[in-house]
């Protein structure tokens, strides 16, 4: 079947089909702020599930109308559409909403002006500001240390295949994992840092105790975590790279800077700018490792957006305004997103 053929068969937007996934996508769109505002709670959960499901159900009669095997994906569509889909069109719907999950009350209608308490909040602007610190600071040095690593085992020597497993261990380790280890080893009374510190000093270190300290043990972290992922991106660059221009630059008795520059770091650029951005997206979310280390302190120095968020629904039970101000952080993920994917495309063109 062309792809004038499927045009032709393919129902319009409005054409009430079985198989018409976007009109029951539009239709669930609509239908659930107006299901939580004009229906109980208990009610109005079920209405937007049933919406969602209904999208799901129209998008695996559409796919099997076009391909034999659309059954096969017909769970993994309905799952995601339950498990990811319908938390995020609740949530959105949430958004316009006065809701608070500790009380019984029915939401009640307020349009954008969770937005507008959320962007009149200097806390929230404060902590953007401390967010956007940690994400240069946890991803330069996540891209530094991953850089050199890819350029230490892409040459061969005895043990790197045990060193490398012992380098990816991080990335393999749980947040929860991680975080505790780090509480101990900046743990002040028998911490290993402290110890170490205390043999020249005599005294305790208290990394932790002041501002500077905490971000730089909560980056630190992050990084040491991370870098592994940099790392395994990079490394896939540069055993890409054919060994035959290598040659024809040591002939011509270029220089590594001129090997770097001319033949390395072309081939790896793209994959650096992915890591890059897989990286910038992960560091504003967070959390696990904030939490757990430092718990936002001492005070309220290390408490990243993603914690404000966290403390906003589950502390302060202000539910519709931590809804909000989650989109809105999804709204700066999807724009640096996109200005990736502009940059990279502009590139490709111009090549």
């Amino acid at each position: 079947m062309n792809a004038t053929s499927m045009a032709a068969g393919r129902p319009g937007l409005l054409t009430p089909h079985r198989a018409n996934w976007r009109l029951a996508l539009v239709a669930a769109v609509i239908v659930t702020p107006l299901a939580i505002f004009a229906l109980p709670p208990q009610i109005s959960f079920w209405v937007a599930l049933l919406a969602v499901l209904a999208v799901a159900a129209t998008a695996v009669v559409n796919a099997w109308g076009r391909h034999t095997g659309g059954l096969l994906v017909a769970p993994a569509i309905a799952l995601l559409f339950v498990m990811n889909i319908f938390p995020l069109m609740w949530s959105f719907g949430l958004s316009f909403f006065s809701f608070r999950a500790n009380r019984i009350a029915p939401p009640t209608f307020v349009g954008l002006n969770n937005y507008e308490t959320v962007l009149a909040d200097p806390v929230v602007w404060n902590r953007l500001q401390l967010t956007a610190l940690a994400v240069v600071l946890t991803v330069s040095l996540q891209m530094v240390f991953g850089f050199l690593l890819a350029m230490l085992f892409e040459k061969q020597f005895p043990g790197r295949r045990f060193l490398l497993i012992l380098v990816l261990t991080p990335m393999m380790l749980s947040f929860v994992a991680v975080g505790a280890f780090f509480r101990y080893y900046y743990e002040p009374t028998f911490g290993l840092l402290s110890q170490a510190v205390r043999v020249f000093t005599g005294e305790p270190f208290v990394l932790l105790e002041t501002p500077v300290g905490a971000i730089a043990g909560v980056v630190f972290a992050d990084a040491w975590m991370w870098s592994p992922f940099v790392m395994l991106l990079v490394l896939a660059g540069l055993v890409s790279v054919p060994k035959y221009l290598y040659e024809a630059a040591e002939i011509d008795r270029a220089t590594w800077w001129r090997k770097f520059s001319t033949i390395t770091f072309p081939y790896i650029r793209g994959l650096l700018l992915l890591a890059l951005l897989f990286r910038t997206i992960e560091a504003f979310k967070l959390f696990d490792v904030v939490f757990l280390i430092t718990n936002g302190g001492p005070g309220t120095a290390t408490e990243t957006i993603a914690v404000y968020v966290y403390r906003l629904a589950f502390q302060y039970f202000r539910t519709s305004q931590s809804a909000a101000l989650a989109y809105i952080l999804l709204f700066i993920v999807v724009v640096l997103t996109n200005l990736y994917l502009y940059f990279v495309n502009r590139r490709a063109a111009e090549a």
